[in-house]
């Protein structure tokens, strides 16, 4: 019985690897986030019904009724919340939950810090804890707040860049001191408390609506590294196993987004791309617009079909429609493939999500590089409420704030049909050269009445 809790834990952790392995296909996520959240489970049975304080007497039992408490509302709520939730809402559903992890960091070493100010080693895990928590959890409530459009205009202090790096700088000089000099008054560690928030709101405030997916990953791996100085801290290995998984995954991902994005983390972080329409040369030409009729027959008569899913599909809740006319273009012989862009939606994998929800093959998934090749043997690309990751601009106009960014070469092909609700431009506030090139027609319209039309019309023909 000595080390059943630690044997416990042990398999825990081990749930959280074999969770996090197979999140990384859509056929076997639903699973391992199953299996990850038993071992969540246990780990807390574990440490309620084993693990003994480290002061003597007995516990006070309104402790756990308390915990008890907590647990069923949190429980509850984030059952309920699951459940309901849009697909159009996820991305401010995960900044809200990623930034509730933040503020347990913060509020584990406001708590712990009088308890521990004698011992320099574990004042730094607390400090460091509580000052990544608090960004994490008031950057990911600026992303929430932008997500869900309650914060439209981005807001720039003059010479944000300098303030936030002066900022930054002060905190970390700020956090060494106070473990060097084992500052013991808690009113020290409030200040630092208090200027880690302000700095996770300006951190983000600027960032642009386009740089979302790699905001959101950066700050889950933030929360993931102050859940891993709390490990450290009380010498808990889930909990320690648990924030290193989030925290390189983290890192990992957002990586990734800069690279399918061109862009620099740096970049990201001081700049403000996406929030602006300015920038880019003036693009000069004529749109056609095509009747649902008209692209009905144009796919019907294809030999391949590309679907370039974007936020305006999951806006409409159209995935279910797209995959019935993915089955039913399948049915007249038509061989079709989704092309996802790594950055498409408004956080990482949001489109994959959307179409694994309506039961689409993943193996009709192909990665931007993989079908780029693909579009100039393809008959018809059609384009649902993506429009960024498909803008020429990226390849062609210096002057444009996407130039360099990797796209879907969806201009390549032989016919583009774009189905957007109006003209607007997209996420990054830019106008889009492929909309004015003599292969594209809009299909303007809801995304839903659109391809139901479209699904309609096909059946007659």
């Amino acid at each position: 019985m000595e080390h059943l809790l630690e044997i416990i834990y042990l398999i825990a952790s081990l749930t959280f690897i074999i969770g996090l392995k197979r999140l990384g296909n859509p056929q076997t996520a639903r699973r391992g986030n199953s299996i990850a959240a038993i071992g969540m489970g246990i780990a807390i049975a574990g440490t309620l019904l084993i693990y003994k304080p480290g002061h003597s007497g007995p516990v006070d039992p309104m402790i756990y009724v308390l915990i008890l408490i907590a647990i069923t509302i949190g429980t509850i709520t984030g059952w309920i919340t699951a459940k309901k939730v849009k697909m159009t809402a996820m991305p401010e559903l995960v900044s809200m939950f990623n930034g509730m992890g933040g503020a347990c960091a913060a509020l584990i070493g406001l708590i712990e810090f009088p308890h521990n100010s004698g011992d320099p080693q574990s004042v730094a895990f607390i400090v460091a804890g509580m000052v990544i928590g608090s960004v994490s959890f008031s950057g990911s409530m600026i992303a929430w707040a932008k997500l869900n459009g309650t914060m439209n205009k981005a807001i720039r202090l003059p010479r944000y860049n300098i303030l936030n790096t002066a900022i930054m700088a002060a905190i970390i000089f700020a956090a060494i001191y106070l473990v060097v000099a084992k500052v013991q008054d808690p009113v020290f560690l409030y200040i630092l408390f208090g200027a880690a928030i302000l700095y996770g709101i300006l951190f983000v405030i600027p960032i642009g609506g386009a740089d979302m997916p790699v905001v959101i990953s950066l700050l889950n791996s933030f929360t993931g590294l102050a859940a891993a100085f709390g490990g450290f801290l009380y010498g808990n290995m889930v909990m320690l196993t648990g924030g290193i998984l989030v925290g390189s995954a983290g890192t990992i991902l957002t990586l990734a987004m800069c690279k399918a994005m061109n862009r620099p983390l740096k970049n990201v972080i001081f700049g403000a791309f996406g929030e602006t329409a300015e920038g880019g040369s003036e693009i000069t030409g004529s749109i056609k617009e095509m009747s649902v009729t008209d692209a009905a027959v144009l796919m019907n008569y294809s030999r391949s079909v590309v679907i370039v899913p974007g936020y305006g599909l999951a806006v409409a809740q159209a995935q279910h429609v797209i995959h019935e006319l993915e089955q039913l273009l399948e049915s007249k012989g038509v061989q079709v493939k989704y092309a996802v862009h790594p950055v498409a939606g408004r956080m990482p994998g949001h489109m994959n999500v959307l179409l694994a929800e309506s039961n689409v093959d993943y193996d009709k998934l192909v990665e931007m590089d993989d079908i780029n090749p693909e579009f100039k043997n393809t008959d018809v690309v059609l384009v649902v409420g993506a429009n960024d990751v498909v803008n020429p601009a990226a390849h062609n106009d210096p002057s444009s704030p996407i130039f360099g960014m990797p796209i879907l070469d969806v201009e390549l092909a032989k016919h583009v049909i774009v189905n957007k609700r109006s003209m607007k431009p997209g996420y990054a506030g830019i106008e889009n050269e492929l909309f004015f090139h003599d292969n594209t027609s809009m299909l303007f319209g809801d995304a839903k009445a659109a391809l139901t039309k479209l699904v309609s019309e096909l059946k007659g023909l």
